[in-house]
């Protein structure tokens, strides 16, 4: 069987290679010859040892019945959804690291598969090299997950990362990131929480069946955290987080959210440092079950890319589990509607203050002190009369 490439960026030259350096290794996992057939690119690469499998003409991919998968590394939407469901119309399986593609068309392109008794994978689209897609589609797909809470993104983790040990401020810390490499010249999709929230999107709506849009999620970055909130969380036992949560909740309806938190010193989560990526799923049967590694990089990515094209070499016909519903209503619940816990920085209070304004409060430090459960409307109340008798500096929820 052979294997066409669309796209030979970073994950895709890594596919590349792993095929052409590694193929008796990935045949015998396959449990048959697989072979680089085709590259998809509109540059040159003469210098490659596989030169010659370069095209620049997608409907040569399309018309070679020799072609059983197409693995896409090109990202965004356009070309990338045209491509790849005119293969799986043609009967190709098709896999991808492209997150924004899944989180917006997944549910298509799996309906597509299915019609066509072929397969459409994506390990690699959230976590990179961790093993996580296929162990939620399979291993723990009736393990009654009920929550799921991510650390996605490495870029803004290594920026709080820094600013925990090192006690840098946003700026600095996001510069250093950006010297490094872990972060974009523009690095909006990172530290605005958009690169989360479509990971987050694709977990709920594989985990629990119903399509889960990226639009639908409230979406919080990392540029307004500061100094003092990092000050302030460590001095009182907690650790910040870009967090991705999502909880099923009655009637199918699912609580998702992508903000800054709090996680307590202790938590699983609290420890996960630098470019690491870590998701905590808790479920009825197995309780809470940590999935941890880098999340991004060439060559883990390109592994997870691999392990997804031998999955679709062994399998006969579509893997039924891995699907989710297009219904037009949406399954994102009332967020104004649920209460958490807020970890409150204020100037100006005293303890009697606090204990006016938020009768049920837990002190926790000096002119610092958490909520009981508030709805987005008690939170906005509360934060009018914090204004009213002092000074609001923050306001972050807390994870439990």
């Amino acid at each position: 069987m052979k294997i066409a490439i669309l796209g030979h960026g970073t994950v895709g030259s890594g596919v590349a290679e792993i095929l052409w350096n590694r193929n008796s290794e990935v045949s015998s996992a396959a449990g048959k010859s697989l072979e680089l057939g085709c590259i998809l690119d509109i540059r040159d690469f003469s210098e490659l040892p596989y030169s010659d499998r370069f095209t620049k003409d997608f409907s040569e991919i399309l018309a070679d019945p020799e072609i059983g998968i197409v693995a896409e590394s090109m990202g965004g939407i356009e070309p990338a959804y045209s491509y790849l469901k005119a293969a799986l119309e043609k009967g190709k399986s098709a896999v991808t690291s492209n997150k924004e593609l899944v989180a917006e068309k997944g549910a298509e392109l799996l309906s597509i598969a299915r019609a066509h008794n072929a397969n459409f994978l994506f390990e690699a689209s959230v976590g990179g090299g961790i093993p996580l897609i296929r162990p939620l589609y399979s291993a723990m797909s009736a393990a009654g997950i009920t929550e799921m809470a991510g650390i996605l993104n490495g870029t803004t983790n290594y920026i709080l990362t820094q600013m925990f040990r090192f006690g840098a401020d946003y700026s600095a810390a996001l510069a250093d990131a950006q010297r490094l490499g872990y972060a974009e010249r523009d690095p909006s999709a990172d530290v605005l929480g958009w690169d989360a929230c479509r990971k987050i999107a694709i977990l709920s709506s594989l985990v629990w069946g119903k399509t889960l849009r990226p639009e639908e999620i409230p979406t919080e970055g990392i540029a307004n955290i500061t100094a003092e909130d990092v000050s302030a969380a460590e001095i009182c036992g907690f650790s910040i987080k870009l967090l991705a949560r999502a909880k099923l909740l009655e009637k199918g309806k699912i609580f998702a959210r992508v903000s800054p938190a709090l996680v307590r010193n202790g938590s699983p989560l609290s420890t996960v440092s630098d470019v690491y990526n870590a998701v905590l799923v808790r479920a009825e049967t197995t309780g809470e079950v940590l999935f941890y590694g880098k999340g991004a990089g060439k060559m883990p990515t390109a592994s997870s890319v691999i392990a997804d094209i031998v999955e679709c070499a062994k399998t006969e016909g579509n893997i039924g589990s891995v699907f989710w519903e297009d219904g037009a209503q949406s399954a994102a619940a009332d967020t104004e509607a649920l209460a958490e816990k807020y970890f409150i920085r204020a100037r100006g209070l005293s303890k009697e203050d606090i204990f006016f304004l938020c009768p049920a409060a837990e002190i926790i430090g000096t002119e610092v002190f958490i909520t009981p459960p508030l709805t987005a409307c008690e939170l906005s109340v509360l934060k009018e009369k914090i204004n009213e008798h002092g000074v609001l500096l923050s306001k972050i929820p807390l994870f439990e």
